[in-house]
């Protein structure tokens, strides 16, 4: 079993991506830290094979985390989640040894194809000794980046996903299909797709919106 440490300040967030890598074979959450503190307390109690990192915590940033964890010799993998899309965040990130890079809000299949890829590259690095070659190096790296985009339901755009995203942000009350349509420029049906695709992948959720006569909205809130 591959042991990991969710690391995320946000309580609904932390529950949501412990359950996503339990629901993943072969790993096994150790525990969940709330701060880079709380993850550096833990981690010198109790080492684990990969961490779950939320870049934007309270008390110092993800990367400060990493930098603490090298210098303490600590050797854990880092995932990080987070939203930060600044290019050289991602840079910064690599250079203190983060292996895999994944956005929020993710689909719960997107970080099990992260995982998943992870666990296939832990098995290509076990035992000792030496790589036969080059090829065999690169077979073990391709399996941890993987391709570059995961492919969505036939007839669903990546832009098209990307601005009903954006919308849910704008709105942690929720949005209506109506709402999310109008704001972006599509119909409602099409904007209801994106949304019920998005509620099936874990990002967000239903919300019925009482108040008015008869049937209650449905609204959508990203988790």
């Amino acid at each position: 079993m591959i042991s990991v440490l969710v690391v995320e300040d946000e309580e609904i967030t932390a529950e949501a991506n412990r359950l996503f890598v339990e629901r993943v074979p072969g790993f096994r959450v150790e525990g969940v830290a709330r701060s880079g503190g709380e993850a550096l307390r833990f981690l010198r109690r109790r080492p684990v094979d990969l961490i779950l990192l939320d870049l934007y915590l309270p008390d110092m940033h993800g990367l400060e985390v990493c930098r603490a964890l090298r210098a303490a010799g600590v050797l854990s993998d880092v995932i990080a989640v987070t939203s930060a899309r600044d290019l050289a965040v991602v840079r910064a990130a690599v250079s203190v040894g983060v292996a895999q890079y994944l956005l929020k809000p993710f689909t719960f299949a997107s970080l099990s194809e992260k995982l998943t890829r992870y666990a296939a590259f832990r098995s290509s690095m076990e035992g000792s000794g030496e790589a036969s070659g080059q090829s065999e190096v690169d077979r073990a790296l391709a399996a941890l980046r993987g391709p570059a985009h995961s492919p969505l339901p036939k007839g669903l755009a990546p832009v098209t996903l990307d601005a009903v995203l954006a919308e849910l942000r704008k709105a942690p009350g929720g949005v209506s299909a109506q709402a999310a349509g109008a704001a972006i420029g599509v119909s409602r049906v099409t904007a209801r797709r994106y949304l019920e695709h998005l509620t099936g992948s874990g990002v967000a959720r239903r919300v019925p919106q009482y108040g008015g006569v008869g049937r209650p909205e449905l609204l959508y809130r990203i988790i």
